[in-house]
C-alpha cells in the first residue's frame, strides 16, 4: 500500500498541506477544532513523516531516549502514550528506558544505557527530585527536558498543587470540616505538590487536616493506612488521596470496617483512571489530560533539537473535578 502523504492528510482533514505542514511543525497559533482534524487524519491515514531527508540534512538521529518510572500506573502510563503519538506524527523514534527514580544508581546506570547509544535528546518523565540531581551531574551534550517543567504558570500553583486543592474544595463544599488524607511517595514531586496543595486549602477555609499517611500509590498500601488508624483516628467524616488506587483501598478498608462509603466517610481520588467510574460505589476524583503532558514536553524536547524557538509558553488544560459516589454532603 502507498504511504500517505501530507496531500494526502489534507484531504482527509479537510485542510490545506499548508496546515497539515504547520501542524506537524508544532505551529500554535491553530483554532482547536482545526488541529483535532489534522491529528485525527494523521491517525487515520496511518501517516509517517519523511523525516530520513531532513534528519541526513540536519545530521540528527531520528532516536530520543526516554527516562521512564512507574509506568504500570495511569499517570505516567498516559504521559508516555501522549508523548509516543507526537513522536510517531513528527517521525521520531522513543528509546524508553525505565529506572527506579528513587535510586541515584538506578537512574545512573539508565543514563548511561541511553547515552551510549545515539540520541538526539533526552526525555525525563520520571519526576523525582533524585532523577533531577542525577541528569543535573549528567554530562550528555544533547538538550534534555524534564517533564515537571510544564504545567506551572507565572503566577499560579502547579498542576499538581491544583489538583490538591480542588481535591480538598470538593469535599468542603460538601461540608466535611475533619478531614484524613493518604498521600504518595513524598519522592515524587507530584504528591509533594498534591499534598501541599490539599493541605493549604484545608487551612484556609477553616478545615482540620486530622492527619496525614503516606502510601505508594497503591491499592493495599492506602488498605494498610486505615487499617493502623487508631479509632480516635477514623472519626473523620472525608478523606482525600493522591491517586485513584489508594482511593479504592480506602474504600475498601473503610467497608471492611464497618462503615458506609458515603454515608459514614466520603473518599476523594485523582487521576481518574477508567476503573474510577465503574468501581462501587463510583469513584469522585480528578480529571488529569497526561496525554496533553506528554505531547507538550515532547514538542518542547523536538524543538531544542530541531532549533525552533518556542513560540508560546506551553499551556495545559486545568483538573477537572469529577464528583460520582464516593462522596457526599455531609449530614
Amino acid at each position: 500500500m502507498k504511504a500517505a502523504t501530507i496531500y494526502d492528510v489534507a484531504r482527509e482533514a479537510g485542510v490545506s498541506h499548508q496546515t497539515v505542514t504547520r501542524y506537524l511543525q508544532g505551529f500554535e497559533g491553530m483554532r482547536p477544532a482545526t488541529r483535532e482534524r489534522v491529528a485525527a487524519a494523521l491517525r487515520t491515514l496511518d501517516y509517517r513523516p519523511n523525516s530520513a531527508a531532513r534528519l541526513l540534512r540536519s545530521q540528527h538521529t531520528n532516536r530520543i531516549g526516554v527516562l521512564a518510572d512507574r509506568i504500570d500506573e495511569s499517570g505516567p502510563s498516559r504521559i508516555l502514550r501522549g508523548a509516543s503519538q507526537l513522536a510517531h506524527e513528527r517521525g521520531y523514534v522513543l528509546d524508553i528506558v525505565v529506572a527506579d527514580g528513587t535510586s541515584p544508581a538506578a537512574v545512573e546506570a539508565s543514563l548511561a544505557v541511553l547515552t551510549e547509544h545515539q540520541v538526539a535528546g533526552i526525555l525525563a518523565t520520571a519526576q523525582t527530585q533524585i532523577v533531577y540531581e542525577e541528569l543535573r551531574r549528567h554530562s550528555f551534550s544533547g538538550p534534555m527536558v524534564l517533564g515537571s517543567q510544564f504545567g506551572v504558570s507565572d503566577e499560579g500553583p502547579s498542576l499538581s498543587e491544583l489538583a490538591g486543592r480542588l481535591a480538598a474544595d470538593h469535599l468542603l463544599d460538601l461540608g466535611h470540616r475533619h478531614i484524613g488524607y493518604v498521600a504518595g511517595s513524598q519522592m515524587w514531586l507530584a504528591s509533594a505538590g498534591r499534598l501541599e496543595g490539599f493541605r493549604r486549602r484545608v487551612e484556609e477555609r477553616g478545615g482540620q487536616l486530622a492527619w496525614v499517611r503516606e502510601g505508594d500509590w497503591s491499592a493495599a498500601s492506602a488498605y494498610r493506612v486505615w487499617e493502623e488508624l487508631s479509632s480516635a483516628e477514623r472519626r473523620i467524616t472525608a478523606v482525600g488521596a493522591a491517586n485513584d488506587s489508594m482511593a479504592m483501598g480506602l474504600i475498601s478498608a473503610a467497608h471492611a470496617s464497618g462503615l458506609s462509603v458515603p454515608n459514614d466517610l466520603s473518599v476523594m481520588g485523582n487521576d481518574d483512571i477508567p476503573e474510577a467510574a465503574y468501581y462501587l460505589p463510583a469513584l469522585s476524583t480528578l480529571a488529569m489530560d497526561f496525554e496533553a503532558e506528554g505531547r507538550v514536553v515532547l514538542d518542547a524536547l523536538i524543538r531544542e533539537i530541531e532549533g525552533r524557538n518556542q513560540t508560546a509558553k506551553p499551556s495545559l488544560a486545568s483538573p477537572r473535578i469529577v464528583a460520582r459516589k464516593s462522596t457526599a454532603r455531609l449530614r
